[in-house]
C-alpha cells in the first residue's frame, strides 16, 4: 500500500508538473495587459531609458506553479524526481512544437481557410500559423530557459534545506523559485529576442525586470499555497511514510 501511495503521487505530481510546462508554451504566445486586466492605470515605469508597464506573456500565470510543483517533486523524490519530469517536459515540449510545425505545413481544405465570425471574415489558415508558428530562437530560448532553471532551483532548495534541516519551507521553496525565476526570465529574452530579433540589450533587461517582478509577488504570494499541497500530501501518504520520502530525498 506504501508503494502505492508513493507511486500514485510521483505519477500525479509529474503529469500535473508536464501538463503546466506544455500548456504555458502554447499559451505564451499571447501578450495581456496586467493592470488593464485588472482594471487600474498602466504604472509605465521608466527602466533602463524604455517606459515599460505590465505586458505579459500569458505563460507567466503557469510558470510560478510549474516552479512550486518543482519544489513539492523534489521535497518528497529529490532532485533525480525533479530532473527526470524536466527532461521529459523539455522533451514533450519539443515533440509538440515540431507537430505542430507539422501541421502549419499542411495544405487546408478550401472550405476552412475563411470563416465569418462576428468580428468579420477571418482567414483560419493565417491565423492559425501566427499563434502557433513561434518562432525557433522563441522555442530554443524557452526551452533552454527552462531546463536552467530547473537545475538552479534544485540546487538552491537542496542548499537551503542542508543548513536548515526539515524547517523553513517557505525559505528553500520560495527562495529557490525566486532565484531560478530569476535567471529564467532573463535567459529565455536573451535568446529569444536579444540574439534570435536582435533586440536592444536595454530593452531586453528592461522587459525582464518588469517580468521578474510579477513573478516575484506571485511566487510569494502562492507560498501559502505550497504548504496547502503540502498538507494534502502529509494526509494522503500518512505522517509516516511521508517523513519517510522527505528523509530519503534529503540523502540524495
Amino acid at each position: 500500500m506504501k508503494e502505492n501511495k508513493r507511486n500514485i503521487l510521483f505519477l500525479i505530481l509529474g503529469s500535473f508538473f508536464i501538463a503546466n510546462a506544455i500548456i504555458a508554451e502554447f499559451i505564451g504566445v499571447k501578450i495581456f495587459s496586467f493592470e488593464k486586466t485588472l482594471g487600474i492605470a498602466e504604472l509605465n515605469w521608466s527602466i533602463f531609458g524604455n517606459t515599460l508597464s505590465w505586458n505579459l506573456t500569458a505563460g507567466v500565470l503557469l510558470w510560478p506553479i510549474v516552479f512550486i510543483m518543482t519544489d513539492i517533486i523534489n521535497e518528497y523524490f529529490g532532485h533525480h524526481g525533479v530532473k527526470l519530469f524536466s527532461y521529459i517536459a523539455a522533451g514533450l515540449v519539443a515533440y509538440a512544437f515540431a507537430a505542430v510545425y507539422f501541421s502549419i505545413k499542411l495544405t487546408p481544405a478550401d472550405f476552412w481557410i475563411m470563416k465569418e465570425t462576428t468580428l468579420g471574415t477571418v482567414n483560419m489558415q493565417a491565423a492559425f500559423n501566427a499563434i502557433f508558428g513561434q518562432g525557433l530562437w522563441i522555442i530554443i530560448g524557452s526551452l533552454v530557459a527552462f531546463l536552467v532553471g530547473q537545475v538552479v532551483d534544485v540546487w538552491v532548495f537542496h542548499f537551503v534545506k542542508k543548513r536548515t534541516g526539515e524547517k523553513y519551507l517557505w525559505l528553500r521553496s520560495t527562495g529557490s523559485t525566486l532565484v531560478s525565476q530569476l535567471i529564467d526570465s532573463f535567459v529565455v529574452l536573451f535568446i529569444a529576442f536579444y540574439i534570435g530579433a536582435g533586440w536592444d540589450i536595454k530593452l531586453v533587461l528592461g522587459i525582464g525586470v518588469v517580468n521578474y517582478i510579477y513573478k516575484f509577488i506571485v511566487a510569494i504570494a502562492l507560498t501559502p499555497l505550497l504548504y496547502l499541497v503540502h498538507k494534502i500530501i502529509d494526509n494522503f501518504l500518512g505522517k509516516e511514510l511521508a517523513q519517510q520520502m522527505m528523509e530519503e530525498a534529503a540523502k540524495e
